[in-house]
């Protein structure tokens, strides 16, 4: 028989609410026996806890969802009690008394919502990024994938490919017949090409790495172009040292960072020259090349006609307020004066929203997208295929991918990985 799981859900006391949780067939046991009756389902109620000696624990709201319509499928049961620590410390420990219980694992509860189907794989990733979401952005991706966006995709793509096997297999079987004889492979390959194409727009799409990470933007030029004075003045803090002398920053500096509501990191790199004879600021220099190679955004703060190839690059003219502007490209910034800042900070945000997910666009993970790929190409195989007993044995394994999306075969080896990612009483 299962253990009878249960676990502080709320944050650590003291506070004036404590959420402990419990889930598993004992649940009912735990709460008649603390309560003196089972209340009815889904409706909060108050009630007296006592210990077996007949001693007041806590006056309780109780929850009560039986199972398999709970949270886990299980029978689930909530304590809402005050939230001091001595209160939690008796709950917990009386709770620990009862045969079949046990302290919950990081991210159980959640797991036996997922082995029981109460949501897929999609949705817990989901609930695992919303539970370190720290930006708008973020929050708002998580949501969109613990809501089964992700689910309800692969269920119409495994749709599609139910409709193209059926055909198929129409092909095998009764290609005698009047109403299939006129099927023909080629009307298969288009409609497999169609669906190869829906997915291949997918995986196009900004990912879901530039909502956890954030947009990359560096800023890069030639020495004493204003980087580093401009850094600071974009992230608000002094966290680069500016000095006059050339090849002061030598290696690249980072600040994440919220920008509108988006996950943004601003990077300070070395200063570009070809004349250094440091060997630390040769290699500054590498790391500045490697890293607008690598940038969502680029901040250009040398001549336009060296900015390197970018397809998201600003040019700024910075230390306007002690240089004469010798050009009307760009942007005319002085991070000392705060002139121009705004108007660049704007046109950041702009580029910025262009780079990330659009509002209620499903963000797709490195996994997700490793599933898709593979999907994809094994679909590309599918449309060079003329056997159509060939086709339908790899329409069958297209399926068997599109389950690994959503967890249903073959992820055992990456749930503990997910799942300790939850805190104790998720």
């Amino acid at each position: 028989m299962r253990d009878t799981i249960f676990a502080l859900s709320s944050g650590l006391p003291p506070a004036g609410l404590a959420v402990i949780r419990i889930s598993g067939i004992g649940a009912r046991i735990a709460i008649v026996g603390m309560a003196g009756q089972l209340p009815k389902a889904r409706v909060a109620t108050l009630a007296r806890l006592s210990a077996p000696n007949g001693e007041t624990l806590d006056h309780s709201l109780i929850l009560w969802f039986p199972g398999p319509g709970s949270v886990t499928g299980e029978d689930v049961a909530e304590l809402h009690l005050h939230g001091g620590r001595a209160v939690v410390a008796a709950i917990l420990s009386q709770l620990s008394t009862i045969e079949g219980f046990r302290g919950a694992e990081r991210g159980e509860f959640t797991r036996r919502a997922f082995e029981n189907g109460r949501i897929d794989l999609g949705e817990a990733e989901g609930l695992s990024d919303l539970l370190v979401a720290e930006t708008e952005a973020q929050r708002r991706s998580a949501m969109l994938l613990a809501e089964g966006a992700l689910g309800t995709l692969a269920a119409h793509w495994n749709r599609q490919l139910l409709s193209v096997s059926a055909q198929v297999e129409a092909i095998l079987d009764f290609s005698d017949e009047d109403d299939v004889s006129d099927q023909s492979t080629d009307l298969i390959a288009a409609q497999i090409a169609e669906l190869s194409d829906e997915i291949a727009h997918h995986l196009s799409r900004p990912t879901a790495e530039k909502i956890k990470d954030g947009v990359s933007i560096v800023l890069a030029g030639p020495p004493n172009s204003g980087k580093s004075t401009l850094f600071n003045a974009l992230i608000g803090r002094d966290a680069a040292i500016v000095s006059d002398i050339a090849g002061t920053t030598r290696d690249r500096i980072e600040a994440p960072m919220s920008l509108a509501g988006n996950p943004v990191v601003f990077i300070d790199t070395a200063g570009l020259r070809d004349d250094s004879e440091d060997v630390i600021e040769q290699i500054g220099i590498e790391r500045t090349a490697s890293s607008i190679a690598s940038s969502d955004i680029l901040l250009w703060l040398g001549p336009p006609s060296q900015c390197p190839a970018h397809q998201r690059a600003l040019i700024v003219a910075a230390k306007s307020d002690i240089m004469q502007a010798n050009r009307r490209e760009g942007f005319h910034v002085s991070a000392v004066t705060g002139a121009g800042v705004d108007a660049l900070s704007h046109a950041l945000e702009g580029l910025v929203v262009e780079t990330l997910p659009r509002e209620g666009e499903l963000a797709l993970n490195a996994r997700h997208r490793e599933i898709l790929s593979d999907l994809r190409a094994r679909l590309i195989g599918v449309c060079q295929q003329s056997d159509p007993l060939l086709i339908a044995e790899d329409l069958r394994t297209a399926r068997m991918k599109l389950d690994l999306l959503t967890g249903r075969a073959g992820v055992e080896d990456m749930l503990d990985a997910l799942f300790e990612n939850f805190c104790i009483g998720k």
